[in-house]
């Protein structure tokens, strides 16, 4: 890598570093799932700590967040040789796939058919809980819930309604896009629109750590809410100028493999 090029790229992560205090662990989450979410890819200690100690980040810090995420059953370590590596468990696995289809859609289709969800209090108010942890659900205030697809059967604690031509009023929109998720997609659009465009000689490491970076900050926006239509949204939302750029940078840094991120730097 040339003197230009890494300039670039320290550049290129001073911007995306300082758009937010980084939790550690949610790093290692966006990482394994953009780059070792298949069964049977592993990553080693050394590579995930060439990875992500440029963002600022000790090997200390790296080694707290992988026990933490030990612990929560996302990721298993072994060793191999004289090396740890790492790996989603199955459940890390299930989890990242569930969300992929959401923070990798270029082009996402809102859906046409809705339902609306309304509790009265007591086991209607728990019933309506349970259903909001489901991903098709948005919450609209505390006894209902705004769901997509067609309407769930079995639920005769609720009344549910299906419904095709929607009418958002502003307080809708201000509790779909808060003005913090707001503020976030705007900076982060801003950060990206500053970023030059990748050198093609970065070695495959520093690829992986602009990847992960970018797909972490997309990655805690898009999953904020289901995807919805244009109308939904406020003037304010920069969210598809953000998509488009985010996935504009991401074609220029194509997903690394893993035998390339291993392997020792050449001379």
């Amino acid at each position: 890598m040339t003197a230009l090029s890494s300039q670039t790229f320290e550049a290129s992560i001073a911007q995306l570093t300082d758009l937010q205090n980084l939790r550690v662990w949610s790093i290692i989450v966006s990482l394994f799932g953009d780059l070792a979410q298949i069964p049977g890819d592993q990553i080693s200690g050394t590579t995930l700590t060439q990875i992500i100690t440029p963002m600022g980040i000790k090997p200390e810090a790296i080694r707290v967040a992988l026990h933490r995420l030990r612990k929560d059953g996302w990721i298993e370590s072994t060793r191999s040789g004289r090396a740890s590596v790492h790996y989603l468990t199955e459940f890390g696995r299930k989890q990242s796939t569930a969300v992929t289809p959401r923070i990798y859609a270029r082009t996402p289709q809102p859906p046409e058919l809705w339902h609306l969800l309304i509790a009265e209090d007591g086991s209607g108010q728990t019933v309506l809980e349970e259903t909001l942890l489901l991903p098709q659900y948005t919450q609209v205030n505390r006894r209902t819930a705004l769901g997509y697809g067609p309407a769930p059967k079995g639920l005769d604690d609720l009344f549910v309604a299906s419904v095709s031509d929607l009418s958002v009023p502003g307080w809708l929109q201000a509790r779909l896009f808060p003005q913090d998720l707001i503020e976030a997609c705007q900076s982060l659009l801003e950060a990206l629109n500053n970023i030059a465009p990748p050198e093609p000689d970065l070695a495959p490491v520093q690829v992986a750590t602009l990847r992960t970076l970018i797909v972490h900050h997309w990655r805690r926006i898009a999953l904020r809410h289901p995807v919805l239509p244009v109308s939904f949204a406020p003037d304010a939302w920069a969210g598809e100028a953000c998509r488009a750029r985010v996935f504009e940078l991401l074609d220029r840094l194509p997903q690394p493999q893993l035998q390339a991120l291993e392997s020792p730097p050449s001379a």
